[in-house]
């Protein structure tokens, strides 16, 4: 059982990730796409300081996902309700009600009030386990890691990839996640997109890092106990994401006016922004490090996840690995036609087949990596980057940045400009 068991823990470990309260930091996550529009088919915000994104590095430190592996792709099964019935119970243990579903998809509700039900000893026969699993590996997935806009559906198409519980940890389920998070960044941009869909979360933990230094916008952590491990080591050590799992102090932190977000973004200097937020020697991270791959968080790479392919561009965040930015190539635009593709109605597609040319350029990931110089002498940017930069973005996002109010926050003072 021991590989089942390794499965088991490795979807626990998620759950010890306390995030910041969505409530606590909504409003900077829906001023963000503002950020992404003029990035849209770079997958970078465009900020002040030159452009930013999460990376593949952030998926694998943040969450501890394996980015290395297969693509989580196949195909898209069409059955009846009382066939997705039947293949619940087989995979997860029990057979929802025909009101738990709607279409493929099936309410997370009725997978939460069936784990109440269970409980799991050392006793417990593995089959009873191997089910458990599944649920609580498919709440993860579609309540936290890519919930779709309803907020408490999961498609079912993901539990095709847990069937096999033993090879479950050999698809790039990082990749997948990051590229479900661009896809809702690119849609969420939009002019009129009022549907977050699951940005929210996933932008809270991907960007806490970066902001959580930022004046104005970081928010203080407070002591957080630490997630106990018993003897036998059971379970695994808390990914890094769990630092945010305490309470927090927002005395100092802007977090109802995106206004106020917007401006303070605007006016961020240089040495405001954290280019690399991570302390890479600290126990949470070594705890893991053995699983990292980091030459591929700097590979230029198709992100898979069915339906979804969005790319991954290191190239044009070279700061972010302590490298010195040059003027990169625009992207193909033809991937721009890729926001175009989704799984409505297209049941039955095999994904596999349609992304074929997609995961043939993902099984070359290791052949598109980034390397450049490193910053030395305080020199982040190659000659002419400023220039260029400059001159295929916008400054500003706020349009008011200059126009002073009677009264409340004056824009353009950033965090501190306020009068009576």
């Amino acid at each position: 059982m021991t590989c089942m068991f390794v499965f088991l823990t490795y979807y626990i470990k998620l759950d010890f990730m306390g995030f910041i309260d969505v409530d606590d930091s909504y409003m900077i996550v829906i001023s963000l796409p503002h950020w992404w529009r003029d990035g849209v088919l770079k997958h970078t915000f465009h900020f002040r300081v030159g452009e930013a994104t999460i990376t593949l590095e952030d998926v694998q430190i943040i969450w501890a996902l394996p980015i290395d592996g297969l693509p989580v792709t196949g195909l898209d099964i069409e059955r009846s309700t009382e066939e997705w019935q039947i293949y619940c119970r087989e995979y997860l243990g029990f057979s929802p009600d025909e009101e738990a579903f709607k279409g493929s998809r099936l309410h997370t509700h009725a997978i939460m009030n069936f784990i109440r039900t269970v409980e799991i000893t050392h006793d417990t026969p593995r089959p009873t386990v191997v089910q458990y699993t599944r649920c609580i590996a498919m709440l993860l997935l579609g309540g936290l890691m890519c919930p779709d806009s309803s907020g408490n559906m999961v498609p079912l198409l993901y539990l095709s990839k847990l069937e096999e519980i033993n090879t479950a940890r050999n698809y790039s389920w990082g990749s997948a996640v990051l590229a479900f998070l661009y896809r809702e960044l690119c849609h969420a941009s939009l002019k009129g997109k009022a549907a977050i869909g699951g940005i929210a979360t996933a932008t809270d933990l991907g960007l806490v890092a970066y902001y959580s230094t930022f004046p104005g916008l970081g928010v203080e952590r407070l002591y957080m106990d630490q997630v106990q491990v018993n003897i036998d080591r059971f379970l695994p050590a808390a990914p890094y994401g769990a630092i945010w799992n305490c309470r927090h102090n927002f005395t100092r932190t802007v977090r109802t006016t995106v206004r106020v977000i917007r401006d303070i973004l605007d006016n961020m200097q240089e040495d405001q922004f954290i280019w690399q937020p991570y302390d890479m020697d600290s126990d949470r991270i070594m705890a893991y490090a053995a699983d990292f791959t980091p030459e591929l968080w700097r590979s230029t790479c198709p992100l898979i996840f069915y339906a979804i392919v969005e790319i991954h561009h290191p190239e044009r965040v070279l700061r972010q690995f302590g490298m010195r930015q040059n003027i990169p190539e625009m992207p193909d635009s033809r991937d721009m036609t890729l926001h175009q593709i989704s799984r409505k109605a297209r049941t039955g597609t095999d994904w596999g087949v349609q992304h074929i040319l997609h995961i043939r350029r993902w099984q070359r990931r290791r052949d598109t990596i980034v390397n450049r110089p490193p910053i030395s002498n305080e020199r982040h940017t190659e000659r002419g980057y400023w220039e260029w930069y400059n001159n295929i973005t916008r400054r500003f996002v706020s349009s008011s940045t200059s126009r002073r109010v009677e009264s409340g926050y004056q824009p353009g003072d950033g965090h501190e400009g306020h009068c009576g």
